[in-house]
């Protein structure tokens, strides 16, 4: 009971401390702005209305899903038109009643009228209901400007937002669930503490490069079709190829019992502290950024396996910090008890030790988020890996590349870029500061 009010003390006192950092506090509030904007991007920036009246009937086209059509019938129930949602202008409808998204553009909508760069401060045109071309009215100008085929740039930002977020969160939740359990077994068990026996051993790893070879290297492409058809087709994808690497490693297990030979049952240790510090060395003195380019250059450009790339290539950090923590926190009163009790490895690892091995993780994961977005930029413009379709900040800073008079399509998206990165960045290193482990004596 007193470990456990100690360590909820040490916890308020973290967040006060975190508190009195106010640039750090004033980041992690914008950070909350720039997650609510990912959240509701589709309803911020939308070429359909969020509500509006035509021919007497009521409808909601940004919350429909986008292929839908309605027949639309007037008040003397005599047939009117067909509306396919994502293909209708709707702003060429004489609507009775009409709510627009804050910016009633989507980032892919191309308005012809305001195409070759409109500048923000320029003049831009519309064409009214009546087939009239005008001067836009300021519900619909393009308040940051258009590119060279007139998409918005606003909307660009905002849906960029969202794949930038996620790009960090999944990318970084991948590099963190590999680096924790590599971590905190090379940490918890060294090289002299699990024991197997030889045929185990070896079998082990032919199976680990079997299932690897089998299970992911012969299905990339199955596994990479699955990511261009959607986050949940890939992961499927993924989930059929790990359930391989699993088989696969089973059933040389069933050989070993069959043509069992009784030299090979003698126990061994197992060196998976050396395992795992050979890797980190090995995947450390690679250029990350060259690694990932050369892989999203040889696959089929989807924003899904350029997170997953990204996730694959970036534990290493997370596992030297998770490793570092286990060597101290193994050798701790309460992880032995465990071990006296008679608890499994297992139990006594994730239930016991890891949670009090987080706290520099979670600084690190904050850091690599950063991180993750800067590379998914730089792949964007640099145009490799992410589709052509998929608006990220990256794509809108290459298209002002191709224009650099265009200079909102690099100031924007920049500064996009530069304080998200920095806000994290101001996250990350005040949380360092708060769960120093020195603050707990």
């Amino acid at each position: 009971m007193d470990k456990t009010n100690e360590n909820f003390s040490f916890k308020k006192y973290a967040w006060n401390q975190f508190k009195k950092n106010k640039i750090a506090l004033i980041s992690l509030y914008l950070l909350l702005f720039l997650v609510i904007i990912a959240l509701f991007a589709p309803y911020l920036a939308n070429d359909r209305p969020l509500y509006c009246e035509y021919e007497g009937n009521t409808m909601y086209p940004a919350f429909a899903d986008e292929t839908r059509k309605d027949s639309i019938f007037d008040k003397n129930g005599e047939f009117v038109q067909v509306l396919q949602y994502d293909i209708t202008d709707w702003r060429q409808l004489n609507l009775s009643k009409v709510i627009w998204a804050p910016i009633p553009y989507s980032p892919n909508s191309m308005d012809r009228y305001n195409r070759d760069y409109a500048a923000p401060g320029g003049k831009q045109r519309y064409k009214s209901p009546s087939g009239e071309i005008l001067d836009i009215p300021n519900r619909f100008r393009h308040k940051l400007g258009t590119d060279g085929i007139g998409r918005d740039l606003a909307s660009g930002l905002i849906h960029g937002t969202k794949i930038s977020l996620m790009v960090g969160l999944v990318s970084m939740g991948i590099a963190a669930l590999i680096g924790i359990i590599l971590g905190a077994l090379a940490g918890f068990f060294g090289d002299n503490k699990l024991k197997m026996t030889r045929i185990k051993y070896y079998l082990t790893i032919i199976g680990v490069v079997l299932g690897i070879f089998y299970g992911f290297g012969f299905r990339k492409y199955e596994i990479s079709n699955g990511f261009n058809d959607g986050f949940n087709s890939g992961m499927w994808e993924i989930l059929i190829s790990f359930v391989l690497f699993l088989i696969i490693i089973i059933l040389l297990r069933l050989i070993s019992r069959i043509f069992g030979i009784s030299s090979f049952n003698k126990e061994i240790f197992v060196p998976i502290d050396t395992f795992v510090s050979r890797g980190i060395e090995l995947l450390n003195s690679i250029p990350r950024l060259i690694l990932i380019i050369t892989i999203s250059a040889v696959v089929e450009p989807s924003i899904w396996i350029v997170m997953v790339i990204i996730g694959v290539t970036g534990w290493t950090r997370i596992a030297r910090f998770t490793r570092a923590e286990f060597l101290r926190i193994r050798s701790l009163e309460y992880v032995q008890a465990a071990q006296s009790l008679g608890f499994s490895s297992i139990r006594t690892i994730f239930k016991h030790a890891l949670p009090n091995a987080l706290a520099p993780v979670f600084v690190s994961i904050a850091f690599g988020i950063a991180s993750a977005i800067l590379i998914e930029s730089g792949l964007s413009f640099l145009g490799i890996g992410v589709p052509d379709d998929i608006v990220t900040w990256g794509n809108l800073l290459n298209l002002g590349r191709q224009n650099l008079e265009a200079w909102w399509l690099i100031l924007y998206p920049g500064l996009a870029i530069f304080f998200t990165i920095t806000i994290y960045n101001m996250i990350a290193e005040a949380s360092r500061d708060a769960l120093d482990p020195k603050l707990k004596s």
